[in-house]
């Protein structure tokens, strides 16, 4: 699928943008506000996510599993796979999360992290609660599948709620869940991905605020739709712990393009997620 030269080149300059802060990152002395230190070469590894499977793992029944996903990626000569939580059961077993961390071991791979949906910009209530509690609870999924990072999300300001009120709560909630995070060596990763999170400037201002060595960017590169798309990926490459990879950019008031730009975002990753 990715056989253009130039969008090869880009794929692989963006992935060697984001080093995998469990291998490179002192946790005893970095904080997110701080680019994350590198170690010199590259060695990045390629995963798929199972979104790229939502039509296949999703329906009543699906016509396939999260055990036919390890399969598959495998069958295709990765290094990892990502295992979406949307396609768990409603309440996972401590069993079948060891059963999946057995599966992709002995096809030779890593976990390479997990997803969850939420919304961390609502007031004090039940519904903030809720989504705090199902964070810390895939930070607990993911320790016992060893998936060493969960890539999350913002959320977007309520009705009649003010832009600063939107990023205070995020960022209240993202240190919160990144407390809990550390008790278990488990990464967060802010995806850019709409609502706060739709311009990179006010991503970064999430990013640079949080408290946590235990935190950083999930790299989308297909998620932006500024004029310039490159030079926000590389504003956000000193952050990032996991890129996910598309073939497309949506640029603003032009077409949909490839990705094909042959650009060096910056130096050594370890993951790339292919959706």
């Amino acid at each position: 699928m990715l056989h253009s030269t130039n969008r090869r080149c880009f794929i692989l300059s963006t992935l060697t943008g984001a080093a995998t802060a469990a291998a490179m990152l002192d946790p005893t002395d970095a904080r997110a506000v701080e680019p994350i230190s590198r170690s010199k070469g590259h060695h990045f590894k390629l995963s798929l996510a199972a979104y790229s499977y939502r039509d296949l793992l999703q329906g009543n029944p699906p016509r396939l599993n999260l055990v036919d996903f390890i399969d598959d990626c495998a069958t295709f000569g990765l290094d990892g796979t990502e295992l979406t939580s949307y396609y768990f059961p409603k309440a996972p077993t401590e069993a079948y999360l060891r059963q999946l961390k057995g599966e992709a071991f002995c096809r030779g791979l890593d976990i390479s992290g997990t997803a969850v949906g939420n919304d961390f910009c609502f007031p004090p209530s039940e519904s903030r609660n809720n989504q705090i509690a199902h964070v810390k609870r895939w930070v607990e999924y993911a320790d016992m599948m060893d998936a060493p990072v969960i890539r999350i999300f913002s959320g977007d300001a309520k009705p009649g709620q003010s832009a600063k009120d939107a990023h205070r709560l995020a960022v209240e909630a993202i240190e919160e869940c990144c407390e809990h995070a550390s008790k278990f060596g488990v990464f967060l990763a802010l995806e850019n991905h709409g609502g706060l999170t739709s311009e990179v400037d006010d991503m970064l201002a999430i990013v640079r605020e949080v408290n946590s060595p235990w935190f950083g960017v999930n790299m989308d590169t297909g998620n932006f739709r500024s004029a310039d798309i490159y030079g926000d990926l590389a504003k956000l490459a000193p952050y990032t712990l996991n890129v996910q990879v598309k073939i497309m950019i949506h640029p603003a008031g032009k077409p949909d393009q490839p990705s094909g730009r042959s650009t060096r975002i910056c130096p050594a990753l370890a993951w790339g997620t292919v959706v």
